[in-house]
């Protein structure tokens, strides 16, 4: 189900050879194993007369990796292929001294050139040139395994098409048969989708609530839209604590990916902030430049690429983009014939992008906010015309905004078509629950919201 997924999911997926870490148990084992077995068919080929028995389990072994990489219709490969490498025939060779072990190897060589992906033509032709046999094929091997993996990934392509037809249901069937062996396969789903229920259940009473205390229209339902708390589950899952809290099982194969795009999210927030302080300060002729604000952009994200890194810290990066904001600043005023700014003026500035660096920054909090309400707006639009504006201050990042928010609604809704029955039946339950503590229709939101405490 994870590979079905990742194929679907990520366009750009390839599968690659696998390289063991240095001075790793498993490498150290595996070259001594593999060295036993390259001096084990040295000393068999050296002997007089040589012996071939491990020689032509290898041949074997080609043989059938070659075949391997043929099509249906490679008719006549294949029988060359066949007829060739007959393992019968080359046995009875090798008992009666007659086997040329260089031309079944240059015959090989030749029908990997004609198989492999143009980029492995290189590896194919420094084949060539290795005289001894030992090494021949020991390099023969290792090209071929290059190989494997280009065929795999030439495969993916192709499947890949027919693959997003079926990935849906057969997801949700490969989840379904896990839900059936762990029943509680849902648990933090279900704690996911009800804290999410929760928060906007209480945004909403909160703002139903008129500012005299009294009851508020009594046609309100105790539960928002399902498919609002889903997209504010989802929401949610850009605000996640990893390190505390475990994902939601129905989408934790796409965990590193919400990693991936909540540290955008967390860069653009941040350099959103820097900007909208910087062009708040300057002179307005400042911020209409566009080449102006592209330059200021692009150090600004220069400095905020290594946010991942465990060594990356943000106040040191904010004190260096206020020193070079500032430089840049004082030279466009310059240029344009404005005046320069004071080193007041410069210290306030400093001061105020150094001041992002606190999660309770007030202009952090409102770049944050806002990045939320568009990427919420993003996501119940649906992709219809016209997609949602961007709100006030974020111009300066539009481009990067929009293209972090077509990743999330991508994955939103791929997410969504394979588990939203469970989701569904998750939020069902809990509105039944819900309307067994309410009384009769005709209360206000807040004699229920005071009814349902006291029952809980």
């Amino acid at each position: 189900m994870a590979l079905a997924h990742e194929i679907v999911v990520n366009g750009d997926f390839r599968i690659k050879p696998v390289e063991l870490p240095e001075d790793s148990l498993e490498k150290r084992v595996k070259e001594i194993v593999h060295k036993a077995f390259w001096d084990c068919l040295s000393v068999q080929l050296s002997e007089e007369p040589p012996t071939y028995d491990h020689a032509i389990k290898l041949v074997g072994e080609i043989k059938e990796t070659l075949l391997s990489f043929l099509l249906p219709g490679h008719t006549r490969l294949r029988n060359q292929i066949t007829e060739v490498l007959d393992l019968d025939l080359i046995k009875q060779e090798a008992e009666n001294g007659a086997l040329d072990i260089s031309k079944l190897a240059e015959f090989i060589i030749g029908m990997m050139g004609t198989l492999c992906a143009p980029a492995r033509d290189e590896e194919v032709r420094k084949l060539k040139d290795i005289k001894e046999i030992v090494p021949l094929f020991r390099a023969i091997f290792s090209v071929l395994d290059l190989m494997k993996v280009d065929m795999a990934n030439f495969a993916v392509t192709s499947i890949r098409p027919h693959l997003m037809q079926q990935s849906v249901d057969y997801e949700r069937k490969k989840f379904q048969q896990l839900l059936e062996k762990q029943p509680n396969s849902l648990d933090f789903v279900t704690q996911w989708l009800e804290e999410a229920a929760d928060d906007l259940m209480n945004q909403k009473y909160k703002n139903a609530l008129p500012a005299g205390g009294g009851a508020a229209g009594s046609g309100d339902g105790p539960m928002p839209n399902p498919v609002a708390v889903q997209n504010y589950a989802y929401l949610k899952l850009l605000k996640w604590d990893h390190l505390q809290r475990p994902f939601p099982e129905t989408v934790l194969m796409d965990q590193a990916r919400f990693q991936e795009l909540q540290l955008q999210l967390e860069q653009l927030t941040i350099l959103g902030a820097v900007l909208l302080v910087t062009f708040s300060m300057a002179a307005p002729g400042i911020s209409s430049q566009a080449d102006f604000a592209e330059k200021l952009k692009m150090i600004v994200k220069v400095l905020l690429t290594d946010t991942h890194l465990p060594s990356f810290h943000l106040k040191d990066a904010l004190t260096t983009i206020g020193e070079k904001v500032c430089l840049e600043v004082s030279s466009c005023l310059a240029l344009c014939g404005l005046t320069a700014f004071t080193t007041e003026k410069e210290a306030v500035l400093k001061g105020q992008i150094q001041s992002v660096a606190s999660p309770d920054d007030p202009i952090r909090r409102i770049m944050d906010s806002r990045i939320l309400i568009f990427l919420e707006g993003y996501l119940a639009s649906g992709h219809q015309k016209p997609l949602p504006t961007v709100p006030g201050g974020l111009g300066p990042v539009q481009k990067e905004l929009e293209e972090v928010a077509i990743k999330f609604v991508r994955l939103v809704n791929y997410n969504k078509m394979v588990f939203s029955p469970y989701y569904d039946a998750i939020l069902k339950a809990r509105t039944e629950s819900w309307r067994s503590f309410l009384p009769e229709a005709g209360q206000g939101p807040l004699h229920r919201i005071r009814f349902c405490c006291r029952a809980l």
